[in-house]
């Protein structure tokens, strides 16, 4: 387990998106990836969520919004009652200091609030509009429910995902929705060079799930046109390389190994104890080994399966092949490498003491991100924002009595804290 690391969590630093606000009505995953993206490195994001919190807050493990607090940090609460129109009408008062602006609504409805992309604009002829959406904002499925496990079929990802003896298989994480995010984050930045360096006009863009993950999974209708052959699902192996699949180990868990290139594969023969495979007519070439990727993967998953995960890793790190454990979560928190590097490393947290977290990504050396502020509590930064605009104390106590904002009801861990804080 890592101990907590100083050199991510730096309340006081400045990022070098520093200046840069932007306003975030997206839900659940993908706009929370994007916006944890820009926030890391220093712009100044405000989620505005509905009174029940963003969708993402739903997603607890044991009581706890554990998915809240990874992708919520360095980010502000506003909770407003968007079903009202003194709540939309806040938004348009802080779009003027916005610089970027996202939401995931279904096709439409931005325009039925009265803040179309043409609305925002003409307040703020230079912001940048993010839409996310599952499908687009045109073409025959719009309209559709856009949820990344629908779009993790319709991408061709699940068909080409498992065993060739079995369903195709879904990914069991967020991978449309992160793609997404990591995607939109740099469509964000190269909207905002356009502004900053070409004339300072904004624009939207349109951000479904499908066109990302489409994008990385590499030139399967190239392929499919050349050779008239749908790629087949290959288990963990290589339908381009032999060997390369996951063996199973003695004591229960797994290693992958891959001989991508021929002289790995020839050093993994001799390193077995089996130099003759290296002539051998059925492993001689890369594609002589993938005709007999079977009889080729039972010569090496014996070798392998007599010896523990450990004891592979040593054994053929040794040989100089290519091999590495297939990690469970218990094992990645203690290698020592990911501790060393800050892949994860324990943040302050005040139900969980300290939370792991993933690393800022990426690392850069000069002008580095940071994690400097837990997950905001549900319209945490009611007050601050709002007096922005010139809501005083008594306009905001009337909002918050009328429901057009919103306050989180304090947990018991929370009231605590707020009496010994009064007491001390």
């Amino acid at each position: 387990m890592s101990r907590l690391h100083q050199r991510d969590y730096q309340p006081d630093a400045r990022g070098t998106l520093d200046g840069i606000r932007v306003l975030d009505m997206s839900r659940l995953f993908a706009g929370n990836v994007l916006t944890q993206i820009l926030g890391d490195f220093g712009a100044e994001v405000i989620k505005i969520e509905p009174p029940e919190g963003d969708t993402l807050r739903a997603w607890k493990t044991e009581g706890v919004e554990t998915h809240w607090k990874v992708y919520a940090r360095n980010k502000k609460s506003l909770c407003l009652s968007l079903r009202d129109a003194r709540a939309v009408e806040i938004i348009r008062k802080l779009v003027p200091s916005a610089h970027i602006f996202i939401e995931s609504f279904r096709p439409g409805v931005l325009e039925k609030m009265g803040l179309s992309p043409a609305a925002l604009l003409a307040i703020n002829p230079s912001l940048v509009i993010i839409r996310i959406s599952g499908w687009g904002q045109d073409g025959p499925y719009a309209q559709r429910p856009g949820f990344g496990t629908v779009i993790e079929g319709v991408s061709g990802f699940a068909a080409i995902n498992g065993f060739p003896d079995r369903e195709p298989v879904l990914p069991p994480m967020y991978l449309a929705d992160g793609v997404a995010g990591i995607y939109g984050a740099s469509a964000a930045m190269i909207a905002l060079r356009e502004v900053e360096m070409k004339g300072g006009r904004g624009q939207v863009v349109d951000l479904p799930l499908l066109d990302p993950l489409f994008a990385i999974l590499s030139p399967q209708s190239a392929n499919y046109r050349l050779t008239g052959k749908v790629k087949p699902r290959t288990g963990s192996r290589s339908t381009n390389s032999a060997p390369r699949n996951a063996y199973r180990c003695s004591d229960g868990r797994y290693v992958s190994l891959s001989g991508s290139i021929q002289k790995m594969t020839e050093r993994l023969f001799r390193a077995i104890g089996r130099a003759e495979l290296v002539d051998d007519p059925r492993f001689r070439s890369n594609a002589d080994r993938l005709r007999h990727a079977d009889e080729l993967d039972a010569i090496i998953g014996e070798f392998i399966g007599v010896r523990t995960q450990a004891e592979n890793v040593a054994f053929f790190e040794k040989a100089e092949v290519t091999i590495g454990p297939i990690y469970d979560t218990p094992q990645i928190m203690a290698d020592p490498h990911v501790i060393a590097r800050e892949v994860i490393a324990d943040y302050p947290d005040d139900e969980m003491g300290q939370i792991p977290m993933h690393h800022v990504v990426p690392r850069l050396d000069q002008t580095p991100g940071s994690i400097r502020t837990a997950a905001p509590a549900l319209g945490e930064h009611n007050r601050e924002l709002l007096e922005e605009i010139g809501v005083d104390d008594d306009a905001y106590n009337a909002l918050v009595e009328t429901g057009v904002v919103c306050e989180a009801t304090p947990r018991p861990a929370d009231a605590r804290r707020t009496a010994n804080a009064q007491r001390s």
